[in-house]
């Protein structure tokens, strides 16, 4: 299924004109966790689409794809799969703060243009590496028989696995390209607790509320009167002296979002407006 079936599958499910999006297109290849957002939440999307993230990737050696991944044109370079240890000792490489080339068959725009779009057409062209980070890469099995190796990694959001798997075979003097990826975590939120699309019927019973998909930021309480009086109407407050964005909450519920300045904290995003 496609990140826009999903979304799909479930509009259905909901009111007339419901907004409703995901926050991080998912290729046609993986699967896993796909973070939806439903009508006023959608406000939210730019920092849910920023966290960082868990995949679960396998990687075939000793052959290379023109897409990085087994949708694409396969290429055998008859070159052996790499030892263990030798795969182990080049994680440290490709670990920490790295400088990543985009694939071609990725949905980043060049010209106004998506490079998957070029790629369709046979054209290639020269793209500018991007600073990504790999918070940890780590060799989960190595299957010898089938020339596949299964990877752990944590990445920041704008990684690409495909491309990381294909500059560690080509360190290694080998090639390699992606069969499976799965998606086990975005930010703090897992895989482990998702709903599957065999429970997308029962999709209204388990709608998570804002205030936990934001749990990764610091937050404020305030007082029902500077709620509805300030907050819900995108009003200046009182400084938090936090750093960065906060949530503005009261009683349990996330009503805004704000950042601090000199004049007084801002609202980024007011969920409770009317």
């Amino acid at each position: 299924m496609t990140s826009a079936t999903a979304v799909s599958k479930v509009k259905r499910l909901l009111r007339e004109k419901t907004k409703i999006g995901h926050t991080g297109t998912l290729d046609p290849l993986a699967s896993g966790l796909l973070v939806l957002l439903l009508g006023r939440a959608t406000r939210l999307s730019r920092y849910v689409t920023n966290l960082d993230k868990a995949y679960t990737a396998t990687a075939r050696f000793g052959a290379v794809s023109d897409t990085l991944d087994a949708d694409g044109e396969i290429t055998d370079l008859d070159a052996p799969l790499p030892s263990e240890e030798a795969i182990r000792d080049a994680l440290p490489t490709f670990t920490g703060n790295l400088l990543q080339v985009p694939p071609m068959a990725s949905a980043l725009k060049q010209g106004g243009v998506r490079l998957y779009e070029l790629h369709r057409r046979g054209i290639s062209v020269e793209r500018e590496a991007r600073p990504v980070t790999v918070h940890s890469l780590t060799l989960a099995d190595l299957d010898p028989a089938e020339q596949t190796a299964t990877f752990e990694i944590s990445c920041s959001s704008g990684t690409y696995v495909r491309t990381l798997v294909s500059d560690l075979a080509t360190s290694l003097g080998s090639g390699a390209y992606l069969t499976a990826l799965r998606r086990t975590r975005v930010g703090h939120l897992n895989v482990k607790d998702v709903q599957t699309s065999k429970d997308f019927e029962t999709v209204h019973n388990h709608i998570i509320p804002p205030l936990k998909v934001m749990a990764h930021l610091p937050e404020v309480t305030v007082s029902e009167e500077v709620g509805r009086r300030l907050v819900c109407h995108g009003g200046r407050i009182e400084r938090s002296w936090i750093e960065g964005s906060y949530l503005v909450v009261c009683g349990g519920e996330l009503l805004a979002i704000y950042r601090d300045f000199e004049d007084g904290g801002r609202a980024e995003v007011v969920l409770c407006a009317k």
